[in-house]
């Protein structure tokens, strides 16, 4: 399939930001193909901690983001734990409203899991929206060598602890953490082996500052699969809090 339909040539487009690299690079190729005018960012926030679902980064850093991007920015506010009755009425109260405002087309960030791509593409097309993922199909190395070279800077907020030791937790990523990264986890940590937040880079007007704060370890339940005994109940990841700096402080 190809990365953009040229029949759709400066159609409206929002972008599903998660204020990570993939995002950040996807966006960067999205706006430097010409072909859509991106024009609005849309984010799922936890709503009980004021952080970026799954993400777990304050909504003032992702605020902060999308002043330095320049766009305006959209936040879908879930529950804790939602279940997915409540995000899907969520997704779709907020996509028919993107619709009244003339919006065409979604942009993700998504590289090569197949069934999320076919869940994105079904889920739009009941409300008439078409899906764009414009680094689709790359190779995870080759795409973080392009992000370093690019010049984005982003640190890991987020891992997987049976994946990652607690070390990588609040890493920068550059060549010499490619070269750490275990052989099991992905350059992009496309499988959910890690979650970034990106600082710098030539999507944005200025850089983001911010603190590192406290290291947290959270357990969340395992999608339920059946009477699989190998399945583990739950999951453990290490959190990298970031504190925002306020740029009039001296």
């Amino acid at each position: 399939m190809a990365v953009f339909d040229s029949t759709s040539k400066f159609m409206k487009a929002f972008f599903n930001w998660s204020g990570g690299k993939d995002s950040a690079l996807a966006l960067y190729h999205a706006q430097k193909s010409g072909l859509y005018s991106v024009e609005k960012l849309l984010t799922n926030i936890n709503g009980k901690h004021r952080r970026i679902s799954m993400h777990g980064v304050r909504e003032e850093l992702l605020e902060q983001q999308a002043e330095s991007i320049g766009l305006p920015l959209q936040k879908i506010r879930l529950p804790e734990k939602p279940s997915m009755q409540e995000y899907e009425q969520q997704m779709k109260e907020n996509l028919l409203a993107l619709k009244k405002e003339n919006f065409t087309h979604a942009i993700f960030g998504d590289i090569f899991l197949e069934d999320l791509k076919a869940y994105r593409e079904n889920q739009l097309a009941t409300i008439g929206l078409s899906a764009v993922f414009p680094i689709w199909k790359r190779d995870s190395n080759e795409l973080m060598q392009e992000f370093i070279d690019l010049g984005f800077k982003t640190i890991l907020v987020c891992i997987k602890a049976d994946l990652l030791p607690k070390e990588f937790v609040g890493r920068i990523i550059n060549r010499e953490f490619l070269k750490d990264l275990p052989k099991n986890v992905d350059a992009c940590g496309e499988n959910g082996e890690f979650h970034t937040f990106v600082f710098d880079g030539p999507i944005f007007l200025k850089p983001i500052s911010f603190i590192k704060g406290e290291i947290v370890y959270k357990e969340y339940d395992a999608p339920k699969s059946g009477e699989n005994l190998k399945t583990p109940s739950s999951f453990g990841f290490y959190f990298q809090d970031l504190l925002p700096v306020n740029d009039q402080a001296d």
